[in-house]
């Protein structure tokens, strides 16, 4: 069984916050840690206010999200690593080899698609990386 389940992203600031609260608000074992990161992380940095702002009128509140670097003590802890897109893949599996067999992409379910990068981007971009996340959130709940 899954307990310890991280969600990557590139900055920690958009992509994974949103993912990583879907999935906790999804999960209903007790005891069921979910955490989120980046291969890039702006530390320390909240979430992006856009996407801050999709979420609260989605009804998830992230504002006391902080970024935080997907390192190998954290990597290593966790039993799940979802990844928003191939390059997150990529990177652990050069940097952390071991840990390949429990990274996979977020939307591995949906046609094993990217969840692109809304940083800087519209609204709408935002919006359509939520719209992505929300079902992968959805698949991903079937199985854990």
């Amino acid at each position: 069984m899954f307990d310890k389940i991280l969600v990557v992203c590139t900055g920690n600031i958009c992509r994974s916050p949103m993912g990583e609260a879907l999935l906790r608000a999804g999960l209903k074992r007790p005891g069921q840690l979910v955490l989120s990161a980046g291969i890039g992380a702006l530390v320390g940095h909240q979430a992006d206010a856009t996407a801050r702002e999709v979420m609260i009128e989605k009804g998830v509140d992230i504002s006391e999200h902080r970024a935080q670097q997907a390192t190998l003590p954290l990597l290593s802890s966790m039993d799940l690593i979802l990844a928003m897109d191939q390059s997150h893949i990529d990177w652990i599996s050069r940097q952390y080899p071991q840990l390949r067999g429990r990274v996979h992409k977020y939307l591995k379910w949906s046609q094993n698609a990217d969840v692109a990068d809304p940083y800087r981007l519209p609204k709408a971009a935002f919006e359509k990386a939520y719209a992505d996340i929300e079902r992968g959130t959805a698949d991903w709940l079937k199985r854990l």
